[in-house]
């Protein structure tokens, strides 16, 4: 027998699915319009091949010297440190014939490493040079509050904003710029580290580096002679032209290449600004003696071959050099090599039997990495 009353509403039933309904079309809408500032609509895939532009008579080197790290903290109070940032457009070599143009902080990539103690107080001056192009910003891992700063410091050209933060954490933070879409100023070049050194600094070394992966996104391919333009649908589809350590193709390999004596120390501050790809960094014939995953300060790794660092992250690596070379740095996504990623750290010094000896001669083109 069919019954043929209307089934009754629960209330409490009616009220959780409106609840739920009202609940997902608010974060519909929010997700909508925050991606709406957030991210332009990428043009559709296109198969025709761009030329590049002839190059320019000038071109400025954006490369960061690796060596160039701040003198070590050491034991002092806590104090307010005053850092000046100014973003800085310009048209920069990124290998033998071509171009890019960058946006940098201070007219290199990365930007300046940025050195205090837990408890500073860091005031920055960002200015956005008045012969730029674009609003600019900076975001600061290491901060807590709105942005990391990156809300407060939208700068149009020809402005400058200030605020402060307290170190609360030690640690190696990454900075970039925050101005959406974020991603297409990262991958032009604006991010840098802010190392935070814990109460009574770190153990001395013998040499620190700083060193940061970064991916462009070339309209033209890999390889390319000229001026190269920037493709926002190869950013939105993750894939970049190329893999550069501090900002071009021979930045640590022609221009500064690491350079270290047997027996000594090495310290290197390393970070990915990205700002899509994992680096699993890796120096080709050394072990690190130690690893601070993530720059953690906390509870350091021992005896690793790699330090693994995301987008947007960094890590700092230790380890005394026991054998003179030519060593490699790479991600060891070894690809990416092909594409730029590549740097040199060169040690020299008396070779020891007891750490590597060769017992047949070398043929070219044989073993190894």
């Amino acid at each position: 027998m069919i019954n043929s009353k209307k089934p009754q509403n629960n209330p409490l039933i009616t009220a959780g699915v409106t609840a739920a309904l009202v609940g997902l079309g608010a974060f519909a809408l929010w997700n909508w319009v925050d991606r709406s500032r957030e991210t332009p609509a990428a043009p559709a895939e296109q198969t025709v091949v761009q030329e590049a532009q002839p190059l320019p008579a000038k071109l400025a080197n954006v490369v960061r010297n690796p060596a160039e790290v701040p003198a070590a903290i050491g034991n002092r109070a806590p104090q307010l440190v005053k850092v000046e940032l100014e973003a800085v457009e310009t048209t920069g070599k990124l290998a033998d014939g071509t171009a890019y143009t960058y946006w940098t902080y201070g007219g290199q990539v990365p930007g300046p490493m940025i050195r205090v103690r837990v408890g500073d107080t860091v005031e920055v001056h960002f200015k956005n040079a008045k012969t730029n192009t674009m609003m600019h910003s900076v975001d600061f891992h290491a901060a807590t509050g709105p942005g990391g700063g990156g809300a407060i410091s939208q700068a149009m050209p020809g402005e400058t904003k200030v605020f402060r933060f307290k170190a609360m954490a030690p640690g190696l933070f990454v900075y970039h710029c925050a101005t959406p879409m974020a991603a297409q100023h990262i991958a032009h070049g604006q991010y840098g580290l802010l190392l935070v050194e814990p109460e009574g600094g770190l153990p001395k070394v013998d040499h620190e580096y700083y060193i940061m992966q970064g991916e462009l996104y070339t309209a033209q391919a890999y390889g390319t002679q000229g001026k190269l333009d920037f493709d926002i649908q190869k950013l939105m589809n993750e894939k970049p032209e190329y893999f550069v350590f501090n900002g071009a193709t021979n930045a640590l390999t022609d221009l500064y290449p690491l350079k270290a004596k047997v027996g000594e120390t090495v310290r290197l501050y390393f970070g990915v600004g990205g700002p899509n790809y994992i680096s699993t960094f890796h120096v080709i014939g050394e072990v690190f003696d130690t690893v601070y995953d993530q720059a953690s300060l906390a509870n350091p790794l021992k005896h690793t071959q790699s330090a693994i660092t995301g987008p947007g992250s960094a890590s700092i690596v230790e380890f005394k050099v026991d054998y003179p070379g030519k060593y490699v740095l790479v991600d060891h996504a070894l690809s990416r090599a092909a594409r730029g990623l590549m740097g040199y750290l060169e040690v020299t010094g008396a070779p020891d039997a007891k750490v590597f000896e060769t017992l047949t001669p070398v043929t070219h083109g044989s073993g190894g990495h």
